[in-house]
């Protein structure tokens, strides 16, 4: 009997990924388990029972978030997608440009100010982010960040990190990689 024909291939994009990290809290807090694993599915599951909307895309190939290479290069599909798409908007309206400019397709968070900068293409950059004098594309930075004098590209910088490109000291966490 046909059920579908189209799979969840483990790409999720979530306007807003506060309510899905309180639906996968819910889980945890009463020990919902499926072969003894926490599933994402169980949270999703929860927004839908709340009317939460989802809807399906189309991949024309395979994204894969499996290391920092193809996770840029994914973000770079995604982007494209959102912005072909036309149905979610992208750079938030709480943006603060200063003489600065954002190459689409880009994602840009709540409270992130540009300052001097160029950011883009496919360009992912998390809430309360700061970025100054600073070109960045085709990379991912997290939230509550601060980039100074940078020049980055196919770069993933994470939550709460201070880089200046004119370091002099440095603290790198594990499994770090500069190039």
């Amino acid at each position: 009997e046909f059920v579908s024909d189209q799979a969840v291939i483990g790409i999720y994009y979530f306007k807003d990924i506060g309510i899905l990290k309180q639906k996968l809290q819910e889980v945890l807090d009463e020990n919902i388990t499926n072969g003894g694993e926490y599933q994402i599915n169980d949270g999703i599951k929860r927004m839908m029972a709340e009317g939460k909307i989802f809807k399906t895309g189309t991949v024309d190939d395979w994204m894969d978030c499996g290391n920092k290479a193809v996770t840029v290069e994914t973000n770079g599909k995604m982007l494209r997608y959102l912005e072909k798409d036309g149905e979610e908007r992208l750079v938030s309206e709480s943006v603060q440009l200063e003489n600065s400019q954002i190459i689409s397709p880009c994602f840009i968070g709540e409270n992130v100010v540009l300052k001097n900068a160029t950011i883009g293409p496919y360009v992912s950059v998390g809430d309360n982010t700061v970025i100054e004098n600073s070109s960045v594309k085709n990379s991912l930075i997290q939230n509550n960040t601060s980039i100074k004098n940078a020049t980055l590209e196919e770069a993933m910088i994470g939550n709460h990190v201070k880089y200046d490109g004119k370091f002099t000291r440095v603290s790198i966490g594990d499994y770090s990689v500069l190039e």
